[in-house]
This record gives C-alpha cells, structure tokens and sequence, in this order.
C-alpha cells in the first residue's frame, strides 16, 4: 500500500531499529491492517511499555500513550473501560509484556477487556542489548547468560488458554499476508485478543534467525477448533515447531459488560462522570 494513501503513516520520521528487524514488518502491516478495516486515527489508541517494539505508536499517526516498563495493559483497558468506542491497541515485547508485565498479563486475561494485545516476541531483550527474555530458548547464550538459559521458556498461548483467554493466535513477521489476517480477526474480536508475533532480531539474537524460524513455523490446519480449548493446549504445547493461526476463540461477556455501571448506560465514561459530578454539585 502507498504511504500516500495510508492514513496512519507519519511520513518523514527516524526510526530507531537496526536494517532488517522484523519490527518494520509489523508497523507497516498494522498501518495497512488498520486502513483496510476503515479505523480512523482519532478512534485509535496505542498503549505500549518500553522497549524497541514499545516504539511503534511514535511511528502511527494516532492517539498514543506510553507507559511504564512492563506496564501498558492496566492503562489501555482502564482507556477502553473510559470510553467504549475507542479501538485500543496494547503492544509491546516478549520482556515487556511477559516478563516485567507477566502480572498484568495474566489479569488482564481474566478480565477480558474488549482490546487487543499484540507482542512481539524475538525472544531476547533488545533495546538494553541482548540478555534472555522469558522466551529465550534453553542453551542460548548471552552477555548475561554466558553459560546459556538453563529455564524452559514461558508459553504465552498455553497461559493464555489455560486462563480461557476469549482469542488466541500467534503468527510471524516474515509472512506479512498471515499476520495482516491476524491482526484483523484480533482487532475485529469482541473481547481480550492476545496475538504473539514471531519476529527475528537481527542484531541481539544470532540464534531465532529469519531462517531458524523459517524452518520451524507451518499453519494450523483449517480442519482445527478454535472453539476446542483442549486440542488448543495441545497445540499451543508445541515447542519443536511452531504452530501459527488462531488457536482458541471464545465467545463470552466483556470486562464492560459484567459491570453494571456499564449496562445502565451507553454513554462513554468519561461523560457520564462528567455529568455525575455537576448533578452532585446541586446537593454540597
């Protein structure tokens, strides 16, 4: 797609990655994703952590926040909880998300908030230059880890179903085709969308190269339930090979829609608190 006709690109602008880092691939199929699925930037927010994947909203024409490390899901539900229209976009790295933020992750998903969580997992920190993430593949060393990983990595997808997450897909950064696809069904579900994007680091992770996962990433087969949360485990448990697709899917009440507050009124938040407060003034 032309940066002429995409909406979300912010034209002339220094990018802060190293040549070949899977995270252009990302940024310009997220701006494509979100032109073809008619979102305008004013009805988009981005909330990211910190890290070299937390620096794509200052790459988006769009409403942004930037948190702390390990820390964009508290805000970018509590932005969804204040005004229901907006489509909230939670993103940030493998550290940020599943190490520093594993807390928050792992609430968020029980609470099931209509935004979508994307994570760029290339299983190695690097913006503070190369130490193991959660993700790390045992035996990989770095500066930190001379001796090599000795923990198995952290599953995201098996954590995410095993909390009945209601969507669960992983996809990769060298098929831009299957994660535009991705990124769709995720922003388009009803409901707390977690989408692990497979992405190669050029510069920090000698080991999980374009090739490496080229060897090793293949698709769920379109004979596989989403629905069947047990073959979805089983396939999530894959550690050799890497299954790509959606998962787990499943259709139950958002965050919003278990508050009572939030079935009185469809009124955003923020409105309602406003007025709320002018009605209390007439009584103090």
């Amino acid at each position: 797609m032309s940066k002429k006709t995409n909406r979300f690109d912010m034209g002339d602008i220094d990018i802060s990655w190293c040549p070949g880092c899977g995270d252009y691939q990302i940024l310009t199929t997220l701006q494509e994703t979100l032109v073809e699925l008619d979102i305008q930037p004013k009805d988009l927010v981005m909330v990211s952590g910190i890290g070299q994947a937390a620096k794509i909203p200052q790459y988006l024409k769009c409403n942004y926040f930037n948190g702390l490390h390990g820390r964009s899901l508290p805000p970018a539900w509590a932005i969804k909880a204040a005004n229901p229209n907006l489509v909230v976009i939670a993103e940030s790295g493998d550290g940020c998300s599943y190490g520093e933020g594993g807390n928050h992750f792992i609430h968020t998903v029980r609470r099931n908030p209509d935004i979508t969580n994307i994570v760029h997992n290339n299983m190695i920190y690097g913006l503070t230059k190369g130490q193991a993430s959660p993700t790390s593949r045992i035996g990989m060393k770095t500066g930190v880890q001379v001796e090599g990983v000795i923990l198995d990595p952290f599953n995201p997808l098996t954590i995410a179903i095993g909390l009945d997450a209601s969507f669960v897909a992983r996809t990769y950064a060298g098929d831009t085709k299957h994660m535009k696809e991705m990124m769709k069904q995720a922003i388009q579900h009803k409901g707390y969308a977690l989408l692990d994007i497979l992405q190669p680091c050029v510069s920090f992770n000698k080991l999980n190269t374009y090739q490496w996962f080229k060897e090793r990433v293949y698709y769920l087969e379109e004979s596989h339930d989403p629905t069947d949360r047990f073959e979805a485990l089983r396939r999530a448990s894959e550690v050799e090979k890497f299954p790509l697709g959606i998962f787990y899917v499943k259709d139950k009440p958002t965050f919003l829609e278990k508050h009572d507050l939030y079935q009185k009124s469809s009124e955003p938040l923020y409105i309602r608190e406003r007025d709320l407060k002018k009605f209390a003034k007439k009584f103090l």
